[in-house]
């Protein structure tokens, strides 16, 4: 077992571990913290104080916290954040000036002073050297241009995701999911791009938290459309509630009139190993998509 503090960066949800300075320093939760990493010095705010953890779950070696962040150090995030919006303003207006095919969203100055990155999107490559000289002229720092995609960008930018929540990537999530459309089939929703899609244009990250509960229970649900045996005889499947584990089934009478009922998945009789399901209890990759739904998938 290890000794561990966990450490976020820049209101990131993600935790990186460092050994503490000193067995006996306590480390309050949310206090500043200044750490060495590939960066170079970093200003860090502590998740976790002082925990144990396997080894197994550690990559050494591990890097030790340099020290407390004191009032100095405070007053350096503080100054480098009032200098955003200025080199921002400078940014654009050379990339206006430039003509060049790209789009800023964001910038942050090194926490040692001696490096300024910005951050674009753009849809193709982008000849940005003349850009980096006139900044590095402007600034008298090393200047540093990344280009990220769309997803990244709502992850910096943040924003109120469809369900009226901060995004997921902005707020509690360490790392983009791999979402896929089977999930959104798995769980029976519409392919509506607008329904399954975030503000980045792409799938919902949030399609993968229940898509293991879903993928299992989508095993021994009937498939809609397809025929069944209820109590009250021969019926097709209208439609599947996947967390009650309910049916509804229309069902026709001997006098021409139809009903539909709902039932206990377990009191239905159909062939659950070759009721229209693929192998995986999901609907093969080949099947068509809207070329909307293509946009959301690229």
């Amino acid at each position: 077992m290890a000794k561990i503090i966990g450490v976020k960066f820049k209101n990131t949800a993600k935790v990186y571990y460092f050994a503490p300075a000193s067995e006996n320093e306590i480390y309050e939760k949310d206090s500043g913290v200044v750490v060495e990493t590939a960066k170079g010095l970093e200003y860090g705010t502590v998740a976790f104080g002082i925990k144990e953890v396997p080894d197994s779950e550690i990559v050494h070696p591990l890097k030790t916290i340099l020290r407390k962040a004191d009032e100095k150090d405070e007053k350096i995030i503080r100054d480098n954040e009032k200098k955003i919006p200025e080199a921002m303003e400078f940014a654009n207006e050379k990339i206006r000036e430039m003509k060049l095919d790209m789009k800023l969203i964001g910038c942050e100055y090194a926490f040692d002073g001696k490096k300024l990155v910005f951050y674009f999107t753009s849809d193709g490559r982008v000849d940005f050297r003349e850009l980096v000289k006139v900044l590095a002229g402007r600034f008298h720092l090393r200047i540093e241009l990344r280009q990220v995609g769309i997803r990244d960008e709502t992850k910096i930018l943040g924003g109120i995701a469809p369900c009226g929540r901060t995004c997921c990537c902005a707020s509690c999530m360490s790392d983009f999911g791999k979402v896929s459309i089977k999930m959104a089939k798995t769980q029976g929703l519409h392919l509506n791009p607008g329904k399954i899609s975030g503000l980045c244009g792409r799938l919902m990250c949030c399609l993968e938290y229940e898509n293991d509960y879903y993928a299992e229970v989508y095993k021994k649900m009937p498939k809609v459309g397809g025929t069944v045996g209820t109590p009250e005889g021969q019926g097709v499947v209208v439609s599947n509630d996947m967390l009650k584990l309910i049916s509804k089934v229309k069902i026709a009478k001997g006098d021409g009139s139809e009903v539909y009922k709902d039932f206990p998945v377990d009191r239905l009789q159909f062939n659950r190993a070759k009721n229209g399901n693929s192998k995986n209890g999901e609907d093969d990759d080949d099947e068509k998509v809207s070329e909307d739904m293509k946009k959301i998938l690229d």
